[in-house]
């Protein structure tokens, strides 16, 4: 193995091999970073994020052979406003006997997410989407702490390239981060919080508790509301079920079936997929595994959160 330099609580020490020791809290979410040059202060790029799962943790660099010197450190990063979503499988798409699904729900297919990331607990609000853009093409005015809509996927894509320049330049974010829209397969895992059931707080049948989580056809007054009125689901995400559908990274298609690893949905395709159910939605249409398409377009039913990943080292 090559001899990395690994920056622990006590500082600087030489290892063996291309890692680092991580003392402290069970729990603590760590950006895991490197530099090839100490004298490079603000060039640490992220490798991974990381939930501390002991209090003295041996963590190994698996990003690539390691040909070269890395200084390594685990820095305590603390996202308000974002969750941090750990690594795991889960089926993806809805049981055949589910109340309420559709054919395009399956077949399950048993995916597995390899690193974790972070999401916001938020919808982008109206004045998210100003902030960042300087201007906000929703329908739905009069509360700027509503969720923006009538944002295409290209614009929703353009968001996040603007908010990753901003937060770099800023030093908010690793030279290497991206903010970006989430794939499919993390948004429905983000979703269901290792639930399996029609929602991520139980299986609602009659549709009885749905208005605790979410703005509906029933609810909604047919507009939309300031975003984080309803409960959250398990992982302390607001508004993952109706609201405004979700915009997400991947073409709509088939899903494989069987089992995956990180999954990017398939290479191309005419619709984006959009996940979560909106104000205009029936109560089936709000489930985990419910999924649409559109051609990209604005619509006043559809919006979209970020997510928060490391980029290319």
């Amino acid at each position: 193995m090559p001899r990395a330099s690994a920056q622990t609580a006590a500082g600087l020490d030489m290892q063996l091999y291309p890692g680092l020791t991580i003392t402290g809290a069970v729990g603590t979410v760590y950006s895991i970073e490197f530099v090839t040059d100490l004298s490079q202060t603000n060039a640490w790029r992220c490798l991974e994020f990381l939930r501390l799962p002991g209090t003295n943790y041996l963590w190994f660099d698996r990003s690539a052979p390691v040909t070269g010197r890395r200084f390594y450190r685990a820095a305590a990063d603390v996202r308000p406003n974002m969750i941090f979503i750990p690594p795991g499988s889960f089926k993806m798409g809805s049981p055949t006997n589910e109340v309420d699904r559709l054919d395009d729900e399956g077949p399950q297919t048993v995916v597995t997410l390899t690193k974790g990331f972070y999401m916001a607990k938020y919808k982008v609000t109206q004045t998210d989407y100003q902030w960042v853009t300087g201007s906000t093409p929703s329908i739905f005015t009069g509360d700027f702490s509503r969720p923006v809509e009538t944002v295409s996927w290209e614009d929703a894509t353009n968001y996040c390239a603007r908010l990753t320049q901003r937060e770099r330049a800023a030093r908010v974010i690793r030279t290497n981060s991206v903010y970006r829209l989430p794939t499919e397969a993390e948004w429905e895992y983000a979703c269901r919080a290792w639930t399996s059931t029609r929602f991520s707080y139980g299986d609602d049948p009659g549709y009885t508790t749905l208005a605790n989580y979410a703005w509906y056809l029933d609810n909604s007054g047919r507009t939309t509301h300031p975003v984080g009125q309803k409960l959250p689901n398990p992982w302390g995400l607001y508004d993952m079920h109706g609201g405004l559908w979700e915009w997400c990274q991947d073409w709509y298609g088939p899903y494989p079936g069987g089992s995956a690893i990180d999954p990017q949905g398939p290479a191309t395709g005419s619709y984006r997929v959009f996940r979560g159910g909106s104000w205009g939605c029936k109560g089936g249409e709000c489930r985990s595994a419910t999924r649409d398409f559109n051609p990209e377009g604005q619509t006043g039913y559809v919006g979209f959160r970020v997510v928060l990943v490391p980029g290319p080292t």
